[in-house]
């Protein structure tokens, strides 16, 4: 069964234990008022019943919660290894300064890893980012002017990619805003360039 399925059973066999359990407690409180300790009973065997299906769908919930969280932490893995893989490969292209037949297909298989996890922000300016490889595929080479902007457009993707892994933590953090992070890495590439 479906985890959402066993929850509404649960709480549906809860809800019809204490309603059966009242109509059940008025009649034995009516009818075994004169033998001793039956109500007692009925009531222990009522709240074992209760106290057996709330631990069910408690139980339940919780599993399905780490369940959730797992798939989200494999998730986050597979993406950024894709991701990790994408600047890999972009570095090999950037120092190896030729974009022939073989380095296109890497591309194009880079941009499928990309499509199965990216975020629609990091598929767009990836789209930017190979529009920037235009010019030097047509040449075949990557010349020194091609390198700036080639650097400039994986910075901005850089920043994409940084948004889709861990822009809800620098969200909750406070220290920084996305512009301040963007301008930071900006920075960090001009200066890099310059050396």
């Amino acid at each position: 069964m479906r985890p959402r399925r066993t929850s509404i059973l649960l709480a549906a066999l809860t809800i019809a234990l204490f309603v059966s359990g009242y109509v059940f407690l008025r009649y034995a409180y009516r009818v075994a008022d004169g033998m001793p300790f039956s109500q007692e009973i009925v009531l222990i065997v009522l709240g074992t019943l209760a106290t057996v299906l709330i631990t069910a769908l408690l139980l339940n919930r919780q599993t399905e919660v780490e369940l959730h969280k797992e798939q989200s932490i494999k998730f986050l893995e597979l993406k950024s290894e894709t991701y990790r893989q994408l600047i890999d490969g972009i570095e090999e292209l950037l120092v190896g300064r030729t974009l022939g037949r073989e380095e296109g297909l890497r591309l194009q298989f880079l941009a499928h890893r990309l499509a199965i996890v990216a975020s629609p922000p990091v598929l767009e300016e990836f789209e930017r980012f190979l529009e920037t490889l235009d010019a030097p595929a047509a040449r075949g080479r990557i010349d020194e002017a091609d390198a700036e902007r080639i650097s400039r457009a994986l910075a901005v993707l850089s920043v994409r990619i940084r948004a889709d892994l861990v822009g809800e933590l620098d969200a909750q953090q406070h220290e920084y805003t996305p512009t301040q992070i963007a301008r930071q890495i900006s920075e960090n590439i001009d200066e890099a360039m310059d050396r």
